[in-house]
């Protein structure tokens, strides 16, 4: 696409000459011969410095904020990543024209309430696009990602293929990161849905109420709003857009679809779902009370897409466990059990433990740590929250990423050691959960929380492969081996 067609819809000076862009690149280690780069400025580096490299590697023009002296057209435009956004849009065909895409954010149930909606939509008839944490998929097509929300080039690129392959509703995660640096420009939500709102990236925001304005910034783009009703940041994000909006809850006198007769099991969750349409009895084979707010989301989100109370019933009941999300490993051969899941807040994790305290018949033994590089004020928070929902604690590494994981465990500690929680420090995660499987004894539960549908753990700002699914079963084979001698 020539320069002066990719840059009919932006503000821009255009220097040097009209040539054809195969491909748009922001990453200079990628960057292939033909390629527009963008240099855009990140939260710890300006692209801008990494232009020479592109050049040299190939880039044959540069999406810049100021002129760079270098020997390739240039496009100069105010803000880079939202111009990256718009080219990118251009480049791909504008490909969601005519398609209704519903974004999901909040701090907890993002993944869960897009794979539910997912579920729904196709009872209904749709072929859903997902955009989320645990993989972008394409109808059954599973395209893998890094990101909760891909950059903006990447992003509509999946949207293109998504198109062609005859996707009619897109459901996706929006995280606060994406809606704050630009990834999501340009795009505009049929449906806005809301899960909640704790404690969780101050390390990038600085302050809650940084974080919040970044959420409320989908709010912008939206032309409904699905909200928690027993969450008071609904409001705040609401205040001022003139929205028209849905509530649920579980609590709230106000909620337009609500639970009632909630019964949690440890396979399941049942309730009674009551909203204008009348009532319909609600089965989930997720256990956990938040997972009855996922799916009071995931159903007034498709109540307002049109979708009959029975295909939201039909579709809910037809969710199985996502992975890394409460899931249940397989423990053939002892009577301990263990679940996986990925709580890496406080409120998160509360809420996992507060669910599997309400089915455990024995001890819960919780296996964790915290990110390094993430917000640390939350690390002593996170300990004492395990601490008093649990009945034994092995603190142990997460993804330290270039932090020592020993000064990130202290911090948790500070946490744990403000109850009477016993517990153990083993820094070396697999050994940690080998400890843990090791003292497990009849009906104990072994939560292993932080990690979940992740496949690494990045030490020293390098990903090696662990997959928490992978090591569960090879420790119990060990053991059953031991056992036999």
């Amino acid at each position: 696409m020539l320069i002066s067609e990719l840059t009919k819809n932006i503000e821009c000076r255009v220097v040097g000459n009209d040539i054809d862009i195969p491909r748009i690149e922001y990453d200079s280690r990628r960057v292939q011969p033909g390629d527009l780069f963008c240099c855009i400025n990140g939260t710890f580096k300006d692209g801008h410095d990494f232009a020479p490299g592109a050049v040299d590697a190939g880039a044959a023009a540069l999406l810049v904020e100021r002129e760079l002296p270098l020997p390739v057209p240039q496009i100069v435009v105010e803000n880079s990543r939202r111009a990256m956004a718009e080219l990118a849009i251009t480049f791909y065909g504008n490909p969601l024209e005519g398609i209704p895409v519903i974004g999901i954010t909040g701090t907890n149930g993002k993944t869960t309430t897009t794979y539910m909606v997912k579920s729904i939509a196709e009872k209904a008839g749709y072929k859903v696009g997902l955009i989320g944490t645990i993989r972008n998929l394409i109808g059954d097509k599973i395209i893998p990602t890094e990101r909760t929300t891909p950059e903006s080039v990447e992003l509509q690129r999946v949207f293109r293929m998504m198109r062609d392959e005859g996707v009619n509703l897109i459901v996706m995660e929006v995280s606060s990161h994406a809606l704050d640096q630009d990834r999501v420009h340009g795009i505009e939500y049929v449906i806005g849905g809301f899960t909640n709102l704790t404690q969780d990236h101050l390390d990038y925001h600085k302050t809650f109420d940084n974080y919040l304005a970044a959420k409320k910034k989908m709010f912008e783009r939206s032309k409904f709003a699905v909200v928690n009703a027993d969450d008071a940041h609904s409001d705040m994000l609401l205040d001022g857009l003139n929205l028209p909006a849905m509530r649920y809850g579980v609590r709230a006198n106000r909620a337009d679809i609500r639970a009632a007769n909630i019964e949690i099991c440890p396979e399941n969750i049942e309730f009674d779902m009551i909203c204008t349409m009348g009532m319909k009895h609600i089965t989930v084979a997720i256990p956990g009370l938040f997972n009855v707010f996922n799916a009071l989301l995931a159903a007034g989100i498709c109540l307002r897409l049109g979708i009959s109370l029975s295909n939201i019933a039909a579709g809910l009941a037809g969710v199985v466990s996502v992975s890394g999300r409460m899931e249940t490993l397989p423990t053939e051969g002892f009577d301990f059990s263990v679940i996986l899941d990925f709580a890496h807040t406080p409120d998160g994790l509360e809420n996992l433990l507060t669910s599997v305290r309400g089915f455990a018949k024995a001890r819960i033994i919780t296996v964790f740590g915290c990110g390094g590089d993430r917000d640390n004020l939350k690390r002593p928070i996170m300990g004492e929250t395990a601490a008093r929902h649990s009945d034994f604690c092995v603190v142990t590494s997460d993804n330290p990423r270039t932090e020592d994981p020993m000064r990130i465990i202290g911090m948790v500690l500070e946490g744990v050691e403000r109850t009477s929680c016993p517990h153990v420090v083993i820094e070396n995660r697999r050994e940690a959960i080998r400890y843990a499987l090791g003292i497990a004894q009849k009906d104990d539960i072994v939560v292993l929380a932080g990690k979940g549908h992740e496949y690494y753990q990045e030490i020293n700002g390098v990903k090696h492969p662990f997959d928490e699914k992978l090591i569960v079963a090879e420790i119990l084979e060990e053991m059953r081996e031991g056992s036999k001698n």
